[in-house]
């Protein structure tokens, strides 16, 4: 079992980015299969971005090559790199852990993901 807090959330405006944070304890997170979350009011969850290894990386079609999500193994961090923010953005954004693996339909699946932080808030403005 792995403990996840994350940080870095914020207020900015359309177009602005954000470097979120999940600071991990408990085990290593180059241990477990890292994946990057959000819910938005009344909207169920969905999930953003996943990172196996800390080289296979998968993300969802929304991205579009906005978020880049990465790992500092020296740090037990995960990062969330969010470029080009939109107010469709906005949500609670929460890391996760689950069990390695290479089988990429996993990645972007929650119900695979055992250990979740509290969130960090994103709010974006037009």
């Amino acid at each position: 079992q792995v403990q996840l807090m994350e940080s870095g959330g914020g207020s900015v405006q359309s177009g602005g980015s954000l470097r979120l944070s999940c600071t991990a304890s408990g085990d290593q997170i180059s241990n477990y299969l890292m994946g990057w979350f959000r819910q938005a009011p009344g909207k169920k969850r969905e999930a953003v971005a996943a990172l196996c290894n800390g080289e296979v990386t998968k993300y969802a079609r929304f991205v579009k090559g906005r978020f880049t999500i990465s790992q500092d193994n020296a740090n037990n961090t995960l990062y969330h790199d969010l470029c080009s923010l939109e107010p469709e953005d906005t949500a609670m954004y929460y890391c996760a852990a689950g069990p390695a693996t290479f089988q990429e339909p996993y990645y972007l699946l929650d119900t695979w993901y055992n250990d979740w932080g509290q969130g960090t808030q994103v709010t974006v403005s037009s």
